[in-house]
C-alpha cells in the first residue's frame, strides 16, 4: 500500500460540496481516504481573482501507480467541471483543482509529473492542512 498525498481547491460554485464530492470520487477510484485536514480558505495564489478558495489536503492509501494516480486525479477534475489545466504558470479560477504532492519518498520528474510537487514548499495553502495531517516535515 502507498501513501499518497494530494492537494484540493476550488474557487467557483459550491467549494464545500465540489471538495467533498472530489473526496468521495478520489476513495472510490484513487484509493482509500485515510486522513482530510480542515478545509482552509485562502487568496488565490499565482493570480488576480475576486474569488476566495476554499484547500484541503488529504492522505490517500493507493495500490495504483503515481501515474494512474494522476491520470485518474485529471478525470475526477474533468467531471466536477474543469476545463482547462494552468499552462506555464499562468492561473485562473477553477471548479477543482487537485495536486499531487507526494507519494511515498519517490522523487519523479518527467514532463507530465513531478513528486514532490515543485512549488508545494512556497504554499501555505498546502503546508498548512499538510502540517495537520502530519504529512510534511518541520
Amino acid at each position: 500500500m502507498h501513501q499518497l498525498y494530494l492537494s484540493l481547491g476550488s474557487n467557483l460554485g459550491d467549494r464545500q460540496h465540489t471538495l467533498l464530492q472530489a473526496l468521495q470520487l478520489i476513495d472510490e477510484r484513487v484509493g482509500s481516504v485515510y486522513r482530510v485536514s480542515s478545509f482552509i480558505e485562502t487568496e488565490p495564489w499565482g493570480f488576480e481573482s475576486d474569488h476566495p478558495f476554499l484547500n484541503a489536503v488529504c492522505l490517500v492509501h493507493t495500490m495504483m501507480s503515481p501515474e494512474l494516480c494522476l491520470e485518474e486525479t485529471q478525470q475526477i477534475e474533468r467531471e466536477l467541471g474543469r476545463t482547462a489545466k494552468s499552462i506555464d504558470g499562468h492561473y485562473h479560477d477553477r471548479t477543482i483543482d487537485i495536486d499531487l504532492l507526494m507519494y511515498d519518498d519517490l522523487t519523479i520528474d518527467t514532463p507530465d509529473l513531478q513528486l514532490p510537487h515543485p512549488r508545494m514548499m512556497e504554499r501555505d495553502f498546502v503546508l498548512v492542512p499538510l502540517r495537520e495531517i502530519g504529512g510534511t516535515t518541520s
